[in-house]
């Protein structure tokens, strides 16, 4: 059974701020440089074009540092895959994720909408979680949604602050 959680981002820049970020490379840098504090990062592919973002980006999370149970799944330290995609700029401005592991034992997955708000705007994700083990599913499930808040409120600040200098 799938677990769903929505994690919303409040900007206080307009939407078009917002996207014109995801459209700079140098954001994206600035973006892997700082998640580094927590994991390995890198930028596997960027693409901006007529039909919007692409951009693929590469996690791992060392064995050790995974809680004991994802440890009794994961033999080795966890290489994640996120793949996001845009649409063109638009009211609103709609994109999708997924996250993948080798050999992993489940999906994340999800879908995001940027939208104006009387103050700014919004960059709401909403994510699907599903891990195919009988027992152990749901708590892993539960604990990728959690660390997957934790994960968007970091990079929320990070855009936040790199809007407020550029």
């Amino acid at each position: 059974m799938a677990r769903r959680i929505d994690y919303s981002a409040r900007y206080k820049h307009t939407p078009k701020e917002v996207y014109n970020a995801f459209t700079n490379r140098d954001y994206w840098d600035a973006r892997i440089e700082e998640m580094r504090k927590y994991s390995e990062n890198h930028i596997e592919h960027f693409d901006v074009n007529d039909d919007g973002i692409d951009i693929v980006l590469h996690h791992i999370l060392p064995r050790s540092e995974l809680p004991e149970i994802a440890q009794t799944v994961m033999k080795k330290d966890m290489v994640i895959t996120r793949k996001e995609s845009y649409t063109p700029f638009g009211e609103p401005t709609t994109g999708t994720y997924e996250a993948s592991i080798p050999a992993g034992p489940g999906s994340l997955t999800g879908t995001m909408k940027l939208f104006a708000t009387e103050t700014g705007c919004t960059f709401r994700t909403s994510s699907e979680a599903k891990v195919y083990l009988p027992f152990i599913g749901g708590k892993l499930e539960q604990l990728m949604l959690v660390n997957l808040i934790d994960l968007f409120r970091a990079e929320a600040e990070i855009t936040e602050t790199w809007l407020s200098q550029h």
